[in-house]
């Protein structure tokens, strides 16, 4: 069908903007972005939503975390006769300027969280490296993402507070992705489960007065990489360089004797560029964290990513993270502030990791899921 964005330049296929490629039902495209202040590290939020073209739906979440509890909102639509539209229900991402300025907003909800935001770039993105897998000959990921630093200005409320965030204090990063992506289930309420052999993974950024760094890597076993992407990143209209590319990172990360589940305590990364040039940053995690099943990463309550809920559908929950079976159901998977020191400067971001069962190194917190 005709939408607007059919009188743009840029077509890839003879139809419309509203189709892709293939029919897989695993290929979406999404939308994340997460913010937080420094140096107080005491708040992290994370918005995002997920364009799903072959099942018909739009879905969207968007939470708040501080120490101990998170609110979570959630939201579905049936996508068409409004294919194009990023509206969600009361959620609404906008891009005012390509790789410049993008506006979040959230309008009255029964989550009690309330937002108008503005994502303002200040680095020049990071491109990854693509991602493609096969199983027994069948693709099952075949996806581009990318990332960019920046800073947030607006208000939000939660709890029934209400907080300015200003461009001095708020940084974040946001995440484009499009094309077919891995399923991941890690909802026990509804198996089955996805298999995963043992691995270590871990996906970092940190934003410097004038720079930035990103870090992705897998590993089956220890300094064995099964993908490596990540860049040096400087302001915007700085120049860009294939020598800023990260080429290897060793590790080694300590981690909290946390009964509940995985959690790094602080790590330290060895990098190295495609210039040559090495040295050493270390990582020390702060406790605010939001855990991405309240955006239905991995699925919750049989609930997933690209499930038709009707027409229009929502919900809302809080959850207290000191409670065991909380935190049994949110499992692993989390953007968490970081503190990043580089040489004599000190930058933000998050981290996400998970260590499976049987990878060669971290067994003490092994006995908990790593997604």
């Amino acid at each position: 069908m005709l939408t607007a964005q059919d009188d743009l330049i840029g077509h890839q296929l003879p139809t419309t903007f509203d189709q892709i490629d293939n029919s897989d039902p695993a290929w979406m495209e999404r939308l994340w972005y997460t913010g937080h202040p420094s140096p107080a590290a005491d708040i992290i939020f994370d918005i995002g939503l997920g364009y799903h073209p072959n099942r018909n739906v739009m879905d969207a979440f968007a939470g708040i975390a501080v120490p101990g509890r998170q609110w979570n909102f959630r939201v579905s639509r049936q996508l068409r006769p409004d294919p194009l539209s990023t509206r969600v229900g009361a959620l609404e991402i906008v891009v005012l300027e390509g790789l410049r300025r993008h506006r979040l907003s959230l309008g009255s909800n029964e989550s009690g969280i309330r937002f108008e935001l503005e994502f303002h770039a200040s680095m020049n993105p990071h491109e990854e490296k693509s991602h493609l897998r096969r199983r027994d000959g069948r693709v099952t990921e075949n996806m581009a993402r990318a990332q960019q630093l920046g800073r947030y200005t607006g208000w939000l409320e939660f709890d029934g507070r209400r907080i300015e965030v200003d461009s001095a204090n708020w940084m974040g990063q946001r995440d484009h992705s499009w094309g077919v992506r891995a399923e991941m289930r890690s909802d026990e309420t509804s198996p089955p489960l996805t298999y995963y052999p043992p691995f270590f993974y871990c996906w970092a950024t940190a934003q410097f007065k004038d720079r930035g760094l990103h870090i992705f890597f897998k590993e089956r076993t220890p300094d064995d990489k099964i993908y490596l992407s990540g860049e040096e990143v400087f302001l915007i209209g700085n120049r860009v360089s294939s020598r800023n590319q990260l080429v290897d990172v060793k590790h080694e990360a300590i981690w909290h004797d946390d009964p509940l589940g995985q959690s790094m305590k602080s790590a330290v990364f060895q990098l190295k560029f495609a210039d040559g040039n090495e040295r050493s940053i270390s990582i020390r995690t702060m406790p605010a964290r939001y855990f991405l099943k309240g955006g239905l990463y991995g699925g919750l309550n049989g609930w997933f990513h690209g499930d038709a809920k009707g027409k229009s559908y929502s919900e809302s929950d809080v959850w207290d993270l000191t409670e065991d079976q909380v935190r049994k159901k949110v499992r692993t998977l989390a953007d968490q502030i970081i503190e990043v020191r580089d040489g004599d400067e000190v930058g933000w971001g998050i981290i996400e990791y998970g260590v499976g069962k049987g990878y060669a190194r971290y067994e003490q917190v092994q006995q908990h899921p790593a997604i």
